[in-house]
């Protein structure tokens, strides 16, 4: 059941956001230096000290460990959820909410390792203690999923290859104005179909690039955002969407998934829905996940995504404008910017709405829809407005 019971709508607020920029190497620096320097430089942007944190919420590092880094002297409330980052941000705003603590820290370090980079296997720091952490080519577990349901997209709705191309040509446009974001280099839909083959039908530009880089958040009580520097960015709702059979390879169809519940429940407790959006993330960690996200948000129908975005692109921009006005991924998204798992969206999203884009600033910006993750246990997302 599908409620819509949300007594935290515009409570809680996002104060600030803040960034170390990503790349796409291994970089000499621990994943724990990249989460201190971004919480840092977020709690300068709002003129707090660590002294102002009573919570923290993040994946990696441990928040019992970035407490120490930072000199946190006390917190009342920490969580660990795992990724994608619209969990860690679901806990600090219902932690906020119901007073487990008033100002949450909350924070996401990607990093390079074996699971998303064979490079990390050479990097003694990096690779993973004992063999066989990885899934072999014969399971149809994380990304060999999405390749494998990928191709089942193509067959049920005889769509070609290229609408995959278009999410990439898309984020690396946007990466361009994103001095933050790992690759700039621009994308033709020829390079596109030359790229490397992972495992059909997705290659090298259909997947996330692999980063080192951190993203931080303030989250507190929306009376007290409304004192610090920047417009405070109001959660409307949040979800974290499973069906009952979620795993990759028992996943009914695909129109019976994570997604849909995590539209459906964003629905049924915000005040607005895309019509009245300004800016849209849909997750990219795999192409096929945006064609998904468009469909399903009601953008279009079932298989029709690469036809939608054809029919919204923008020729002088070469990028995606829905109606003429509203930008995909502005910031570069998971493809170009960086695999943030969701971090990355939500950080653009936030800077957006308080008018710190930059070249990439979207007009008047008020509101903005962030549907983070996939298909599986892992689809999610969240409803913005600035206040």
């Amino acid at each position: 059941m599908i409620s819509s019971r949300n007594p935290m709508k515009d409570k809680v607020a996002i104060a600030a956001a803040a960034t170390t920029g990503f790349q796409p190497r291994n970089t000499e620096r621990s994943r724990a230096s990249y989460a201190a320097q971004a919480c840092i430089q977020v709690l300068r942007d709002c003129g707090l000290t660590a002294a102002d944190v009573d919570g923290i919420s993040g994946s990696t590092p441990p928040a019992p460990e970035l407490q120490t880094i930072l000199g946190i002297p006390e917190i009342s409330w920490f969580a660990e959820p795992v990724i994608p980052f619209v969990n860690q941000l679901a806990a600090a705003v219902s932690a906020v909410h119901s007073g487990l603590c008033e100002v949450a820290l909350v924070y996401h370090a990607a990093y390079r390792e074996a699971w998303n980079t064979a490079s990390a296997l050479k990097d003694p720091f990096r690779r993973p203690l004992s063999p066989g952490v990885s899934p072999g080519p014969e399971t149809v577990f994380g990304g060999v999923g999405y390749t494998a349901w990928a191709s089942r997209y193509m067959y049920e709705y005889g769509v070609p290859k290229e609408h995959f191309g278009y999410v990439a040509i898309n984020n690396r446009t946007n990466a361009a104005a994103n001095p933050a974001a790992a690759m700039h280099k621009p994308l033709t839909m020829d390079d596109y179909l030359s790229a490397r083959m992972i495992r059909w039908p997705l290659c090298m530009l259909d997947m996330d690039v692999p980063v080192d880089g951190a993203d931080a958040f303030v989250v507190t009580t929306a009376e007290r955002a409304r004192d610090l520097p920047h417009p405070p960015v109001l959660v409307q709702a949040a979800a974290l969407g499973m069906v009952d059979r979620h795993e990759e390879d028992q996943t009914p169809s695909l129109r019976q998934h994570g997604q849909q519940v995590v539209v459906e429940t964003l629905k049924a407790k915000s005040d607005f829905w895309i019509d009245d959006a300004d800016v849209y993330f849909p997750y990219d960690g795999f192409t096929i996940i945006t064609l998904n996200w468009l469909e399903n948000v009601g953008y279009c129908g079932p298989g029709e995504a690469g036809h939608f975005i054809k029919e919204h692109w923008d020729d002088k921009t070469n990028r995606i404008l829905i109606n003429g006005r509203v930008p995909v991924n502005p910031h570069g998204g998971a493809l170009s910017e960086g695999g943030t798992q969701g971090s990355g969206h939500v950080r653009e999203a936030v800077h957006q709405l308080q008018g710190l884009a930059g070249e990439r600033q979207v007009p008047d910006a008020r509101r903005a829809i962030v549907t983070a993750g996939g298909f599986f246990f892992n689809a999610q997302g969240v409803t913005l407005r600035r206040d």
